[in-house]
């Protein structure tokens, strides 16, 4: 287990004309009513506490009321577009019940509350300032993992639906120590396929606080995944075991469970697994991915030490000298992506 450092102020890179062109073309980009700057006049805040009264690092924002009149249709509309078809015949079933501002970490979100005041049902979306790393990580997500995801974005401006489930902090303190002995090997399964598919698209910083553990009952037991939540780390970094969450110390439980339930054949096995999962969604989305990386090529969204270390890096890991004739991340990603695309080909056509 090491001791990983996260640059602790990641910058905030734009998003630049050609990934807004992307984004246009494949229905992320919406003419939103209302941008994140205009969240921030708020009035005052009051802290947000859980069910032990600890802080959450969120604080619960008021506005004047003129102002909040004018938020709270804003908000409405962001929640059809982003939720529904946008239409504004359910503004009047719509209450915008509370809008968090988280003071941790480097996005600063408000998160907001709308309640449909029929049936008492919520949804939370997510308000933040728009930046390059985290719309790829985002589109990324999308793509190569089994999870689909809904956001917009709008000049500087990137809405983000909720990603429902338990924090895996939370899981672990609480949840894991209650669970089976089949649960715990099915999520130590789980946990070195979320590692790989990390690993393979460059997303790092996959701490404990920055994924959630998905519970979904299934006749007569519960499955278990894993879904990150946090995607500002999307090719920053430069050293590699940032992308492996397996070397993260608020993951040692994780590590452990998987020491303990699974042995080394079919951890190999699950990493095999998890890359042709992965290679299989690339060719399905073949051309949107190499638009996608198409961007990234042509993008700044890390600093060239970064660059420099992490393509030495993955050249040790895997030999293939393309690593080395990298310029940027996106050359990177690029080169990881067509290395295991290549060797599921390679693997395939051996079947036959």
């Amino acid at each position: 287990m090491e001791d990983l450092k996260i640059s602790k102020k990641k910058p905030s890179y734009p998003i630049s004309s050609k990934l807004h062109s992307y984004l246009e073309k494949y229905d992320r980009n919406a003419r939103l009513p209302i941008f994140y700057d205009d969240l921030m006049r708020f009035q005052g805040s009051i802290v947000v506490y859980d069910d032990n009264d600890e802080d959450t690092l969120w604080v619960r924002v008021y506005y004047n009321d003129f102002e909040r009149e004018e938020i709270d249709l804003a908000l409405k509309r962001v929640y059809s577009d982003l939720i529904s078809d946008g239409n504004e015949h359910i503004f009047k079933y719509l209450s915008v019940d509370s809008i968090d501002f988280c003071t941790f970490g480097n996005s600063k979100p408000f998160r907001v509350k709308v309640r449909n005041i029929l049936n008492d049902n919520y949804t939370n979306f997510y308000i933040k300032k728009g930046d390059a790393s985290r719309v790829y990580g985002l589109e990324l997500e999308h793509m190569l993992s089994p999870h689909n995801l809904n956001f917009l974005v709008y000049k500087n401006t990137l809405i983000e639906e909720h990603i429902a489930g338990i924090p895996g902090d939370v899981f672990m303190k609480e949840k894991l120590p209650e669970c089976t002995p089949i649960e715990k090997s099915q999520i130590a399964k789980e946990f070195v396929k979320f590692n790989e598919r990390c690993m393979i698209r460059l997303l790092g910083d996959m701490r404990s606080y920055n994924y959630v553990i998905v519970p979904t009952h299934d006749f007569d037991h519960v499955v278990y995944k894993i879904r990150a939540i946090d995607f500002d780390q999307q090719s920053y970094e430069g050293k590699l075991n940032i992308y492996r969450p397996q070397f993260f110390r608020e993951n040692l439980k994780m590590v452990e469970l998987v020491r303990d339930k699974i042995q080394r054949a079919s951890i190999d096995q699950y990493k095999v697994e998890e890359r042709s999962i992965v290679a299989r969604r690339m060719i399905s989305y073949n051309d949107r991915i190499n638009e996608l990386i198409d961007c990234m090529q042509a993008d700044e969204i890390s600093i060239p030490e970064h660059i420099n270390m992490l393509k030495k890096d993955i050249y040790k890991y895997t030999m293939d000298v393309n690593f080395k004739k990298s310029k940027n991340m996106g050359d990177i990603l690029r080169s990881v992506l067509d290395f295991v695309k290549r060797n599921y080909v390679d693997v395939s056509l051996k079947r036959f």
